[in-house]
């Protein structure tokens, strides 16, 4: 079995997995993660997104041998100590949640959305960047919103581009 190393929310892991495992469990089953989803194993979802060396991949198609070296940021790794993410505060005080289980993968997408456009982005720009995830609960509206929030929270704090 080949050896994976990584640094994930700022610590080093490593194990040894199946050259098939995927990257969303070796952050679930390896490291015990469980803020990264699975909805559908065919990245269509979004609840699986994280951040592989700044970018934001769909971590259920992508094997974890693929990133051997990497640094992820999982939403686990969003929060500095009990201080709330910008994004993640945005999402909370503007309901941009139901039952939570598509937040997370919302979340990183979003953050990784303001880190590629700067600033705060219009409604049209969010929405359609939002189109690889999917909330089954909502209309989007409080989501859009939060997002906008977190993106000005962001600019304001200085997170923009930190993860």
């Amino acid at each position: 079995m080949p050896k994976v190393t990584m640094t994930v929310n700022g610590k080093a892991a490593s194990a040894d997995v199946e050259p098939r495992t995927l990257l969303v469990d070796f952050l679930r089953q390896h490291l015990r993660l469980t803020g990264t989803h699975v909805g559908c194993d065919t990245s269509q979802c979004g609840a699986c997104v994280v951040h592989v060396n700044g970018r934001a991949i769909k971590a259920c198609t992508s094997l974890a041998v693929q990133w051997d070296g990497a640094t992820i940021t999982t939403i686990e790794g969003l929060a500095n100590g009990d201080a709330l993410h910008p994004m993640q505060e945005a999402f909370r005080e503007h309901h941009g949640l139901q039952c939570g289980f598509c937040t997370p993968g919302m979340i990183m997408a979003a953050v990784d959305l303001v880190n590629r456009h700067g600033g705060v982005p219009d409604e049209a720009t969010i929405r359609r960047e939002l189109e690889g995830n999917i909330c089954r609960c909502t209309g989007y509206h409080n989501i859009v919103k939060a997002i906008g929030a977190g993106a000005s929270a962001m600019q304001g704090s200085g997170r923009a581009a930190a993860e």
